[in-house]
């Protein structure tokens, strides 16, 4: 039995500068390899892609998945 547990990312509002955002990035970013890590590079081989930009286009769909809770 598969049990998901959603727990949104808790970002404080006065602090969404640059280092917060690629922190966000490359947490997507391993999520994404971690789940698809295999398939995006079979993929990327397969029609002559750039792995690095295909991973980092799927990190960005990820995170809108995601669910944020801001702290004002």
């Amino acid at each position: 039995m598969d049990i998901n547990i959603d727990i949104p990312f808790r970002l404080n509002f006065n602090n969404l500068d640059r280092e917060t955002q690629e922190k966000l990035m490359q947490q997507s970013k391993q999520e994404v390899e971690r789940k698809f890590g295999e398939d995006l590079k079979k993929y990327a081989v397969e029609n002559y892609l750039d792995y690095n930009s295909l991973l980092e286009e799927e990190a960005i769909k990820n995170l809108y998945n995601h669910k944020f809770k801001f702290s004002i």
